[in-house]
Protein backbone atom coordinates (compact mmCIF):
# COMPACT_ATOMS: atom_id res chain seq x y z
CA UNK A 1 0.00 0.00 0.00
CA UNK A 2 1.45 3.40 -1.14
CA UNK A 3 2.49 6.16 1.86
CA UNK A 4 -0.62 8.14 0.49
CA UNK A 5 -3.13 5.82 0.68
CA UNK A 6 -1.92 4.81 3.82
CA UNK A 7 -1.98 8.08 4.96
CA UNK A 8 -5.53 8.57 3.62
CA UNK A 9 -7.44 5.53 5.17
CA UNK A 10 -5.23 6.62 8.91
CA UNK A 11 -6.51 10.16 8.94
CA UNK A 12 -10.38 8.62 7.54
CA UNK A 13 -10.18 6.42 10.65
CA UNK A 14 -8.84 9.10 12.65
CA UNK A 15 -11.00 11.54 12.20
CA UNK A 16 -14.31 9.32 12.19
CA UNK A 17 -13.06 8.28 15.41
CA UNK A 18 -12.78 11.61 17.17
CA UNK A 19 -16.75 11.72 15.68
CA UNK A 20 -17.89 9.33 17.34
CA UNK A 21 -16.64 10.45 20.23
CA UNK A 22 -18.32 14.35 20.24
CA UNK A 23 -21.80 12.65 18.37
CA UNK A 24 -23.59 9.89 17.93
CA UNK A 25 -24.14 9.13 14.32
CA UNK A 26 -26.49 6.70 12.33
CA UNK A 27 -25.12 3.25 11.60
CA UNK A 28 -23.08 3.47 8.54
CA UNK A 29 -21.26 0.59 6.50
CA UNK A 30 -16.88 0.94 6.04
CA UNK A 31 -15.84 3.75 3.71
CA UNK A 32 -13.22 4.13 1.21
CA UNK A 33 -10.90 6.83 0.89
CA UNK A 34 -12.53 9.44 -1.20
CA UNK A 35 -15.10 7.99 -2.65
CA UNK A 36 -16.51 6.77 1.14
CA UNK A 37 -19.53 4.48 -0.14
CA UNK A 38 -20.21 5.31 -3.76
CA UNK A 39 -19.26 1.83 -4.82
CA UNK A 40 -21.69 0.55 -3.30
CA UNK A 41 -24.59 2.14 -4.84
CA UNK A 42 -24.41 -0.24 -8.34
CA UNK A 43 -26.53 1.03 -11.38
CA UNK A 44 -29.93 0.49 -9.33
CA UNK A 45 -29.79 2.51 -6.27
CA UNK A 46 -32.86 1.56 -4.75
CA UNK A 47 -32.25 -2.10 -4.66
CA UNK A 48 -28.35 -1.79 -3.15
CA UNK A 49 -29.85 0.82 -0.46
CA UNK A 50 -32.27 -1.88 0.03
CA UNK A 51 -29.74 -4.51 0.65
CA UNK A 52 -27.86 -2.88 2.61
CA UNK A 53 -30.42 -1.47 5.17
CA UNK A 54 -31.40 -5.07 5.85
CA UNK A 55 -27.58 -4.97 7.89
CA UNK A 56 -26.83 -1.53 8.99
CA UNK A 57 -30.64 -0.60 9.74
CA UNK A 58 -34.22 1.73 8.29
CA UNK A 59 -31.94 4.71 9.24
CA UNK A 60 -28.25 4.47 7.92
CA UNK A 61 -25.47 6.96 6.95
CA UNK A 62 -23.38 7.08 4.23
CA UNK A 63 -20.90 8.98 2.24
CA UNK A 64 -21.30 9.74 -1.37
CA UNK A 65 -17.85 10.93 -1.52
CA UNK A 66 -17.43 13.58 0.73
CA UNK A 67 -20.78 14.27 1.22
CA UNK A 68 -22.76 12.87 4.51
CA UNK A 69 -25.81 11.08 2.96
CA UNK A 70 -29.06 9.62 5.24
CA UNK A 71 -30.74 6.59 4.38
CA UNK A 72 -34.35 6.22 5.35
CA UNK A 73 -36.15 2.69 4.58
CA UNK A 74 -38.92 2.61 6.77
CA UNK A 75 -42.15 4.30 6.90
CA UNK A 76 -41.39 4.87 10.66
CA UNK A 77 -38.40 6.89 10.01
CA UNK A 78 -39.73 8.54 7.03
CA UNK A 79 -42.42 9.74 9.02
CA UNK A 80 -40.08 11.35 11.45
CA UNK A 81 -38.53 13.52 8.29
CA UNK A 82 -41.50 14.02 6.64
CA UNK A 83 -43.49 15.29 9.07
CA UNK A 84 -42.76 15.52 12.57
CA UNK A 85 -38.91 17.28 11.27
CA UNK A 86 -40.56 18.30 8.24
CA UNK A 87 -39.32 22.13 8.39
CA UNK A 88 -35.83 21.08 9.22
CA UNK A 89 -35.31 18.73 6.28
CA UNK A 90 -37.25 21.20 3.64
CA UNK A 91 -34.77 22.06 1.23
CA UNK A 92 -33.04 19.82 -1.63
CA UNK A 93 -29.46 19.04 -1.81
CA UNK A 94 -27.78 21.34 -4.07
CA UNK A 95 -25.52 19.39 -5.92
CA UNK A 96 -23.69 20.52 -8.80
CA UNK A 97 -25.35 18.10 -11.49
CA UNK A 98 -28.67 19.38 -9.89
CA UNK A 99 -27.80 23.28 -10.69
CA UNK A 100 -26.37 22.71 -14.12
CA UNK A 101 -29.69 20.66 -15.59
CA UNK A 102 -32.45 23.15 -13.16
CA UNK A 103 -31.18 26.40 -14.30
CA UNK A 104 -29.18 27.14 -11.19
CA UNK A 105 -31.99 25.51 -8.94
CA UNK A 106 -34.55 27.97 -10.00
CA UNK A 107 -37.55 25.42 -10.39
CA UNK A 108 -40.23 24.22 -7.72
CA UNK A 109 -38.72 20.87 -7.68
CA UNK A 110 -34.74 21.87 -6.38
CA UNK A 111 -35.67 25.58 -5.28
CA UNK A 112 -34.37 26.13 -1.49
CA UNK A 113 -37.07 26.65 1.14
CA UNK A 114 -39.08 29.99 1.24
CA UNK A 115 -41.22 32.45 0.11
CA UNK A 116 -40.28 32.10 -3.75
CA UNK A 117 -39.99 29.03 -3.60
CA UNK A 118 -43.88 28.67 -1.92
CA UNK A 119 -44.97 31.40 -4.55
CA UNK A 120 -43.50 29.05 -7.18
CA UNK A 121 -45.44 26.28 -6.33
CA UNK A 122 -48.56 27.60 -6.25
CA UNK A 123 -48.26 28.95 -9.42
CA UNK A 124 -46.93 25.25 -10.35
CA UNK A 125 -49.90 23.48 -8.99
CA UNK A 126 -52.94 25.99 -10.67
CA UNK A 127 -50.85 25.19 -13.52
CA UNK A 128 -50.44 21.93 -13.70
CA UNK A 129 -54.22 21.54 -12.68
CA UNK A 130 -55.29 23.49 -15.96
CA UNK A 131 -53.56 21.15 -17.89
CA UNK A 132 -55.26 17.94 -15.55
CA UNK A 133 -21.25 16.19 -4.66
CA UNK A 134 -17.85 17.77 -4.62
CA UNK A 135 -16.04 14.81 -4.87
CA UNK A 136 -18.11 13.52 -7.70
CA UNK A 137 -16.91 16.37 -9.89
CA UNK A 138 -13.11 14.42 -8.47
CA UNK A 139 -14.53 11.54 -10.78
CA UNK A 140 -17.06 13.13 -13.10
CA UNK A 141 -14.35 15.08 -15.31
CA UNK A 142 -12.15 11.89 -16.02
CA UNK A 143 -15.10 9.51 -16.48
CA UNK A 144 -16.83 11.72 -19.25
CA UNK A 145 -19.95 12.88 -16.99
CA UNK A 146 -19.00 16.13 -17.22
CA UNK A 147 -18.61 16.60 -20.82
CA UNK A 148 -22.13 14.42 -21.49
CA UNK A 149 -23.81 17.10 -18.71
CA UNK A 150 -22.33 19.82 -20.56
CA UNK A 151 -23.69 19.07 -24.07
CA UNK A 152 -27.43 17.73 -22.52
CA UNK A 153 -27.64 21.56 -20.90
CA UNK A 154 -26.96 23.07 -24.12
CA UNK A 155 -29.10 20.89 -25.92
CA UNK A 156 -32.00 21.25 -23.74
CA UNK A 157 -31.16 25.52 -23.94
CA UNK A 158 -31.39 25.14 -27.35
CA UNK A 159 -35.06 23.35 -27.27
CA UNK A 160 -36.23 25.41 -24.32
CA UNK A 161 -34.90 28.60 -26.03
CA UNK A 162 -37.06 27.84 -29.03
CA UNK A 163 -39.70 26.94 -27.51
CA UNK A 164 -39.58 30.61 -25.40
CA UNK A 165 -39.25 32.73 -28.05
CA UNK A 166 -42.00 30.73 -29.82
CA UNK A 167 -44.33 31.93 -27.18
CA UNK A 168 -42.87 35.36 -26.10
CA UNK A 169 -44.35 37.60 -28.40
CA UNK A 170 -48.04 36.26 -28.11
CA UNK A 171 -48.19 37.22 -24.50
CA UNK A 172 -49.12 40.66 -23.90
CA UNK A 173 -47.91 43.09 -21.12
CA UNK A 174 -49.84 43.84 -18.26
CA UNK A 175 -50.75 47.24 -20.02
CA UNK A 176 -51.71 45.06 -23.51
CA UNK A 177 -53.81 42.64 -21.18
CA UNK A 178 -55.75 45.96 -19.78
CA UNK A 179 -57.02 46.94 -23.05
CA UNK A 180 -57.34 43.48 -25.24
CA UNK A 181 -58.96 41.24 -22.79
CA UNK A 182 -59.23 38.28 -25.84
CA UNK A 183 -55.76 38.29 -26.06
CA UNK A 184 -55.44 37.86 -22.88
CA UNK A 185 -58.27 35.06 -22.58
CA UNK A 186 -56.88 32.85 -24.97
CA UNK A 187 -53.70 31.71 -23.39
CA UNK A 188 -54.19 28.22 -22.58
CA UNK A 189 -50.61 26.79 -22.49
CA UNK A 190 -48.58 26.33 -19.14
CA UNK A 191 -45.24 28.46 -21.06
CA UNK A 192 -47.65 31.06 -22.18
CA UNK A 193 -49.09 31.32 -18.09
CA UNK A 194 -45.14 31.38 -16.69
CA UNK A 195 -44.29 34.12 -19.49
CA UNK A 196 -47.28 36.29 -18.52
CA UNK A 197 -45.91 36.44 -15.18
CA UNK A 198 -42.94 37.03 -16.24
CA UNK A 199 -44.31 40.39 -18.05
CA UNK A 200 -45.94 41.32 -14.81
CA UNK A 201 -49.16 40.56 -14.85
CA UNK A 202 -49.43 38.61 -11.92
CA UNK A 203 -49.11 41.29 -9.20
CA UNK A 204 -47.09 39.52 -6.07
CA UNK A 205 -45.16 37.02 -7.89
CA UNK A 206 -42.47 37.64 -10.54
CA UNK A 207 -39.84 35.57 -11.93
CA UNK A 208 -37.49 35.71 -14.60
CA UNK A 209 -37.23 34.11 -18.06
CA UNK A 210 -34.49 31.83 -16.34
CA UNK A 211 -37.58 30.80 -13.56
CA UNK A 212 -39.96 30.26 -16.67
CA UNK A 213 -37.32 27.88 -18.70
CA UNK A 214 -36.49 25.70 -14.98
CA UNK A 215 -40.50 25.17 -14.38
CA UNK A 216 -41.31 24.48 -17.77
CA UNK A 217 -38.64 21.77 -17.51
CA UNK A 218 -40.27 20.96 -14.46
CA UNK A 219 -43.51 20.00 -16.05
CA UNK A 220 -41.58 17.86 -18.72
CA UNK A 221 -39.78 15.74 -16.22
CA UNK A 222 -42.06 15.83 -13.49
CA UNK A 223 -45.30 15.51 -14.98
CA UNK A 224 -44.46 13.91 -18.23
CA UNK A 225 -41.75 11.27 -17.49
CA UNK A 226 -42.82 10.22 -14.43
CA UNK A 227 -46.60 9.46 -15.57
CA UNK A 228 -45.59 8.07 -18.60
CA UNK A 229 -42.92 5.59 -17.02
CA UNK A 230 -45.89 4.73 -14.40
CA UNK A 231 -48.13 4.39 -17.34
CA UNK A 232 -45.83 1.43 -18.68
CA UNK A 233 -45.41 0.05 -15.72
CA UNK A 234 -49.43 -0.11 -15.37
CA UNK A 235 -49.59 -1.97 -19.08
CA UNK A 236 -46.78 -4.00 -17.88
CA UNK A 237 -48.19 -5.87 -14.67
CA UNK A 238 -52.09 -5.89 -16.38
CA UNK A 239 -50.41 -7.58 -19.21
CA UNK A 240 -48.42 -9.93 -17.02
CA UNK A 241 -51.97 -10.33 -15.14
CA UNK A 242 -54.31 -11.30 -16.88
CA UNK A 243 -57.07 -12.05 -14.36
CA UNK A 244 -56.56 -8.34 -13.18
CA UNK A 245 -57.01 -6.85 -16.65
CA UNK A 246 -59.93 -8.86 -17.37
CA UNK A 247 -61.36 -7.77 -13.47
CA UNK A 248 -60.63 -4.28 -14.49
CA UNK A 249 -61.83 -4.54 -18.11
CA UNK A 250 -65.27 -5.24 -16.61
CA UNK A 251 -65.48 -2.50 -14.25
CA UNK A 252 -68.12 0.37 -14.56
CA UNK A 253 -66.35 2.69 -16.35
CA UNK A 254 -68.24 5.75 -14.25
CA UNK A 255 -67.13 3.92 -10.43
CA UNK A 256 -63.84 2.42 -11.12
CA UNK A 257 -62.38 1.34 -7.77
CA UNK A 258 -60.69 -1.57 -9.10
CA UNK A 259 -58.62 1.53 -11.14
CA UNK A 260 -57.38 3.00 -8.47
CA UNK A 261 -56.71 -0.03 -6.52
CA UNK A 262 -54.49 -1.17 -9.86
CA UNK A 263 -52.56 2.40 -9.90
CA UNK A 264 -51.80 2.09 -6.04
CA UNK A 265 -50.45 -0.97 -6.10
CA UNK A 266 -48.19 -0.09 -9.19
CA UNK A 267 -47.22 2.94 -7.54
CA UNK A 268 -46.22 0.65 -4.45
CA UNK A 269 -44.25 -1.85 -6.93
CA UNK A 270 -42.81 0.89 -8.88
CA UNK A 271 -43.28 4.13 -7.84
CA UNK A 272 -42.71 6.88 -10.46
CA UNK A 273 -39.56 7.86 -8.58
CA UNK A 274 -37.94 5.32 -6.43
CA UNK A 275 -35.65 7.48 -4.48
CA UNK A 276 -36.56 11.19 -3.66
CA UNK A 277 -34.00 13.28 -1.51
CA UNK A 278 -34.19 16.03 1.12
CA UNK A 279 -31.54 18.18 2.62
CA UNK A 280 -31.55 19.12 6.60
CA UNK A 281 -31.70 23.03 6.71
CA UNK A 282 -30.43 23.03 10.78
CA UNK A 283 -28.89 20.49 13.47
CA UNK A 284 -31.48 17.78 14.21
CA UNK A 285 -32.28 14.99 16.89
CA UNK A 286 -33.66 12.41 14.68
CA UNK A 287 -34.34 9.01 16.72
CA UNK A 288 -31.76 9.84 19.17
CA UNK A 289 -28.65 10.76 16.41
CA UNK A 290 -27.24 13.93 15.46
CA UNK A 291 -27.70 15.15 12.01
CA UNK A 292 -25.51 18.06 10.82
CA UNK A 293 -26.84 20.90 8.88
CA UNK A 294 -27.31 20.04 4.85
CA UNK A 295 -26.72 16.37 5.21
CA UNK A 296 -28.20 14.84 2.19
CA UNK A 297 -31.24 12.79 2.78
CA UNK A 298 -32.37 9.98 0.57
CA UNK A 299 -35.37 7.98 0.87
CA UNK A 300 -36.41 4.63 -0.62
CA UNK A 301 -39.58 4.81 -1.37
CA UNK A 302 -39.49 1.27 -3.79
CA UNK A 303 -37.94 -0.12 -0.31
CA UNK A 304 -40.74 1.18 2.13
CA UNK A 305 -43.33 -0.25 -0.04
CA UNK A 306 -41.76 -3.52 0.09
CA UNK A 307 -41.06 -3.51 3.61
CA UNK A 308 -43.41 -6.59 5.25
CA UNK A 309 -44.01 -5.11 8.25
CA UNK A 310 -47.02 -3.26 6.76
CA UNK A 311 -47.40 -4.98 3.35
CA UNK A 312 -48.40 -8.85 3.51
CA UNK A 313 -46.61 -10.62 0.57
CA UNK A 314 -45.24 -7.24 -0.56
CA UNK A 315 -43.33 -8.92 -3.40
CA UNK A 316 -46.84 -10.41 -4.79
CA UNK A 317 -48.38 -7.93 -7.05
CA UNK A 318 -51.93 -7.99 -5.72
CA UNK A 319 -54.51 -4.45 -6.60
CA UNK A 320 -57.17 -5.94 -4.22
CA UNK A 321 -54.99 -5.27 -0.90
CA UNK A 322 -56.21 -1.44 -1.71
CA UNK A 323 -60.11 -2.15 -2.06
CA UNK A 324 -61.39 -1.13 1.01
CA UNK A 325 -58.14 0.59 1.91
CA UNK A 326 -57.98 4.24 3.31
CA UNK A 327 -54.16 4.00 2.81
CA UNK A 328 -53.78 6.71 -0.37
CA UNK A 329 -50.42 8.26 -1.76
CA UNK A 330 -51.18 12.03 -1.49
CA UNK A 331 -48.43 11.79 1.62
CA UNK A 332 -50.54 11.20 4.82
CA UNK A 333 -49.36 7.10 4.92
CA UNK A 334 -45.72 6.80 5.11
CA UNK A 335 -45.72 3.11 4.19
CA UNK A 336 -47.18 4.66 0.76
CA UNK A 337 -44.86 7.85 -0.33
CA UNK A 338 -44.09 7.31 -4.02
CA UNK A 339 -44.62 11.14 -4.85
CA UNK A 340 -42.67 12.14 -1.11
CA UNK A 341 -44.64 13.50 1.20
CA UNK A 342 -45.30 16.86 3.33
CA UNK A 343 -44.09 20.47 2.06
CA UNK A 344 -42.18 19.06 -0.72
CA UNK A 345 -44.36 16.11 -1.97
CA UNK A 346 -44.82 16.41 -5.55
CA UNK A 347 -45.90 19.50 -7.06
CA UNK A 348 -47.87 17.41 -10.12
CA UNK A 349 -49.05 14.65 -7.76
CA UNK A 350 -52.68 16.29 -9.11
CA UNK A 351 -51.77 15.91 -12.66
CA UNK A 352 -49.82 13.10 -12.78
CA UNK A 353 -53.13 10.83 -10.78
CA UNK A 354 -55.69 12.53 -13.27
CA UNK A 355 -53.86 11.64 -16.63
CA UNK A 356 -52.76 8.40 -15.35
CA UNK A 357 -56.49 7.61 -14.44
CA UNK A 358 -58.20 9.05 -17.67
CA UNK A 359 -55.52 7.35 -20.11
CA UNK A 360 -55.48 3.47 -18.42
CA UNK A 361 -59.59 3.72 -18.11
CA UNK A 362 -59.37 4.11 -22.53
CA UNK A 363 -56.93 2.18 -23.17
CA UNK A 364 -58.25 -1.19 -20.95
CA UNK A 365 -61.93 -0.57 -21.98
CA UNK A 366 -61.48 0.42 -25.90
CA UNK A 367 -58.83 -1.74 -26.55
CA UNK A 368 -57.85 -5.78 -26.03
CA UNK A 369 -54.34 -6.10 -25.20
CA UNK A 370 -51.67 -9.38 -26.41
CA UNK A 371 -47.79 -9.92 -26.38
CA UNK A 372 -46.51 -10.00 -30.03
CA UNK A 373 -46.14 -13.36 -31.99
CA UNK A 374 -48.70 -15.28 -29.21
CA UNK A 375 -46.43 -15.04 -25.89
CA UNK A 376 -47.64 -15.24 -22.69
CA UNK A 377 -47.95 -12.58 -20.15
CA UNK A 378 -45.41 -14.17 -17.35
CA UNK A 379 -42.81 -14.36 -20.29
CA UNK A 380 -42.30 -10.66 -20.06
CA UNK A 381 -38.89 -9.20 -18.71
CA UNK A 382 -39.11 -6.62 -15.82
CA UNK A 383 -35.58 -5.79 -15.49
CA UNK A 384 -35.26 -1.83 -14.49
CA UNK A 385 -32.95 0.59 -16.28
CA UNK A 386 -31.16 2.95 -14.09
CA UNK A 387 -32.47 6.58 -14.06
CA UNK A 388 -34.38 9.59 -11.32
CA UNK A 389 -37.41 7.28 -12.66
CA UNK A 390 -37.08 3.81 -12.77
CA UNK A 391 -38.39 2.43 -16.52
CA UNK A 392 -38.43 -1.00 -17.49
CA UNK A 393 -35.28 -1.98 -19.27
CA UNK A 394 -37.06 -3.66 -22.79
CA UNK A 395 -39.43 -1.48 -24.26
CA UNK A 396 -42.94 -2.95 -23.82
CA UNK A 397 -43.77 -4.06 -27.13
CA UNK A 398 -47.96 -4.87 -27.22
CA UNK A 399 -50.48 -5.86 -30.12
CA UNK A 400 -53.55 -4.43 -29.43
CA UNK A 401 -57.37 -4.98 -31.08
CA UNK A 402 -60.81 -2.99 -30.70
CA UNK A 403 -62.29 -4.24 -28.22
CA UNK A 404 -65.64 -6.23 -28.84
CA UNK A 405 -67.93 -3.44 -26.66
CA UNK A 406 -66.25 -0.67 -29.10
CA UNK A 407 -66.41 -2.17 -32.28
Amino acid sequence: MSPLLSFSFAWRWLTSSSTRKTKKSPPSPPTLPIIGNLHQLGQLPHRSLWNLSKKYGPLMLLHLGSKPTLVVSSADVAKQILKTHDLAFSDKPALTSLKKIFYDLNDVLTLPYGDQWRKLRSVFVHDCWVLNTNTQVWINSLNGYNAALDNGVRVRDEVMDAIIDEHLNKVPTAAQSETNSSTASSRHSFVDNMLSIYKGNSPGVSIDLVSVKALTLDVFTAATETSTTALVWIMTELIKHPKVMKKLQDEDIQKMPYLKAVINETFRCHPPVSIYVRSARERVNLMGYEIQPDTMVLINAWAIGRDPSYWDEPEKYMPERFLNSSVDFKGFDFQFTPFGAGRRICPGIGFAEASIKYTIANLVHKFDWALPDGAKGEEIDVSEKPGITIGKKYPLIVVPTLSLSDA
